[in-house]
């Protein structure tokens, strides 16, 4: 696979992602974590044709713990995200999120899946800068402020679990610890990290509140489990073996893009000039990134030429 196919995939994962927001919006109220430990089994039951016949289908002993640590990023980020609904305010999440994709840098930097070079840090603190601007934008629109609580404190661990997710991917591929397969590390990590996110909500959320979830829940769940968590984990993981952390991470800049596009078409008043400068800044980081890794790749190329020749 190509680094620009990876690229395309995680332009099809940040619209898929921005309009998944809309849709939970429509479900009833129900226990947030009992929902996501739901959607994971689906998610899973979609990825197990593909990934039981996979190389590499069942856990080594060199691959567990990583799968293992995965799935404790993904119950920690979950966690964190529906614990500080109710002590956080929307704005004050959303501009702790923007850091993601630099923590993934750092992290990356630390494990040794990233490159220390000046283009890539630069891209993101571009897009991260359209990112805070959207949000300023929606905060004008829609009413909200920034503060730095507790609940915004547990956020930012969850922000933390968020970014190490796709370094650990990266490092077990390179370590040779995780299969090829995308489908496979998705699957046992959705696998695991919906596990631990079902034995939270069985502690502490009202779970027999499930019994009252309408059809139009249940259609709704199954669309979400599908494409908002298998087709989405999948394309991260596939575009992993490609993308570094810090690249794949930077997709999350165009979700609030996307969630304002959203909001455009159903409260058309909304537009106005405010949004305009952080659309252009996120846009412009997501072209930066895909000209810095199509240049990359290129050089590679020709590194690879010319030591051939020698």
């Amino acid at each position: 696979m190509t680094a620009r196919t990876a690229h395309l995939g995680m332009l099809l994962w940040a619209a898929l992602v921005g309009l998944s927001f809309p849709a939970v919006g429509l479900m009833s109220e129900l226990p947030p974590m009992s929902l996501t430990a739901l959607r994971f089994a689906i998610a899973c039951l979609g990825l197990w044709p593909l990934a039981y016949r996979a190389e590499g289908f069942s856990p080594t002993r060199r691959a567990l713990p990583v799968y293992v640590l995965m799935g404790l990023c993904l119950a920690g980020f979950f966690g964190a995200m529906f614990w500080a609904a109710h002590h956080a305010t929307a704005l004050s999440m959303a501009t702790l999120h923007v850091t993601v994709p630099l923590l993934a840098y750092g992290l990356g930097l630390g494990m040794r899946v990233e490159r220390l070079a000046w283009r890539l840090p630069a891209i993101l603190a571009l897009g991260a800068a359209g990112a805070l601007a959207l949000a300023w934008a929606e905060a004008l629109v829609r009413g909200g402020q920034v503060r730095f609580g507790a609940g915004e404190a547990v956020f930012f661990a969850g922000c933390f679990c968020s970014a190490l997710y796709p370094v650990l991917s990266k490092w077990g591929l390179n370590a040779g610890r995780l299969p090829a397969s995308a489908a496979v590390r998705t699957f046992w990590s959705l696998g695991l990290g919906g596990g631990l996110i079902g034995i939270l909500g069985v502690l502490v959320e009202p779970v027999s509140r499930l019994a009252a979830m309408a059809w139009s829940d249940a259609v709704l769940l199954i669309y979400l489990g599908v494409f908002s968590s298998a087709l989405t984990f999948w394309l991260m993981q596939r575009a992993t073996l490609v993308l570094t952390p810090g690249a794949i991470t930077a997709y999350g800049y165009l979700v609030p893009f996307v969630s304002m596009l959203v909001l455009f078409l159903r409260a058309p008043q909304s537009l106005g000039w405010v949004w305009l400068p952080g659309s252009l800044m996120v846009l412009m980081a997501i072209a930066l990134l895909l000209r810095n890794d199509t240049g990359g790749s290129k050089r590679d190329a020709c590194a690879s030429a010319r030591a051939e020749a020698d």
